[in-house]
């Protein structure tokens, strides 16, 4: 269970890793928007948005992963709990800021 543990921490390490990177607006950008967007819409968008939303959801996919690692170490339930909440936190917020970042969009074309 320990080697368990330790392989969550580190998958956890690389989440805050990359949350990190996007709260500095650094390195490749992980969200839809940008890789599914065309090599001429990437030069024009405003990538500050999408790197806060990134960051914000490896952030609480991170916490998720240390939630699972210190359940996996404790074999306590209540750990379940903080996973599970994280990971609602992760698809809300995905969900709340596109819809934010759309509106925002549309209030800048005329």
């Amino acid at each position: 269970m320990e080697v368990l543990a330790i392989i969550v921490f580190v998958m956890a390490a690389g989440l805050l890793a990359l949350a990190a990177t996007h709260w500095l607006e650094k390195g490749f950008l992980f969200n839809n928007a940008y890789i599914y967007a065309s090599k001429k819409e990437r030069e024009t968008m405003d990538k500050k948005p999408y790197y806060r939303q990134s960051a914000v959801v490896f952030l609480l996919l991170a916490g998720s992963f240390i939630a699972i690692g210190l359940r996996t170490l404790t074999g306590s339930g209540w750990w379940a709990i903080a996973e599970a909440a994280c990971l609602i936190g992760a698809c809300v917020w995905a969900f709340v800021s596109t819809a934010r970042i759309r509106k925002k969009k549309e209030e800048k074309q005329p």
